[in-house]
């Protein structure tokens, strides 16, 4: 499964891609509007760390502005993926744009038909959002699942990112059903390393050494 990284920090960035685990970035307004720094220097300086895919989103929300915007975020790298909601203009856009060779990631999805029409629309990535379905009631991993399912059984050249994934066993989930990708915070990255076994195996062998060496 590839690892996407759900921030826009650049220190956060450069400490998870040391680690040699990062294959690529996700992004939203709400994450670049936090880090305060002007966006598209921001997303070229991502795209220079990562060197893989990196989901820039746009702002419009009619067909003509999600294009234009696009064009102009596609400009800026060529790791850029341009990310566009799930709306009717979206999918417009969406079509247009692998018309011309613009990879999309199409966001906010939260069902299996959303995701059949994104795919069959030619998006590159489709994000279901887990935790925000688990907010309101409902099994998100499941819906990631399922959409994981629709693009097996057409064989789409499409690649789905489990997205919104809020802790360590969302993405377990993810990794022990063949989902593509889960895009994950930085902090939830972290908390994957830990394990209180490892804590104590480890405490274990270094005391052992000091005594033996005493």
């Amino acid at each position: 499964m590839k690892i996407f990284l759900d921030t826009a920090n650049i220190d956060e960035i450069k400490e998870a891609v040391s680690y040699g685990i990062v294959d690529g970035v996700t992004t939203n307004p709400s994450l670049i509007a936090k880090e305060k720094r002007d966006f598209k220097e921001t997303i070229k300086e991502i795209c220079d760390i990562v060197k893989g895919p990196v989901s820039a989103e746009v702002i419009a929300t009619d067909y003509e502005g999600m294009v234009k915007e696009a064009k102009e975020l596609a400009s800026i790298s060529e790791y850029v993926v341009v990310k566009i909601p799930f709306t009717e203009n979206g999918l417009k856009a969406t079509y247009t744009l692998n018309q011309e060779g613009i990879d999309v990631n199409m966001t906010l999805i939260f069902s299996a038909n959303q995701a059949l029409l994104a795919c069959k629309a030619g998006a590159r990535y489709i994000s279901p959002f887990a935790g925000r379905l688990d907010d309101v009631g409902h099994d998100g991993m499941d819906i990631v699942l399922d959409c994981q399912e629709v693009v097996l059984n057409y064989d789409f050249d499409t690649e789905v990112i489990a997205a919104s994934i809020r802790h360590p066993l969302h993405v377990q989930i993810a990794a022990l059903n063949g989902v593509d990708i889960a895009t994950i915070p930085f902090k939830v990255l972290k908390q994957l390393f830990k394990h209180p076994l490892t804590d104590i195996g480890l405490e274990k062998f270094l005391a052992d050494w000091k005594n033996a060496n005493k």
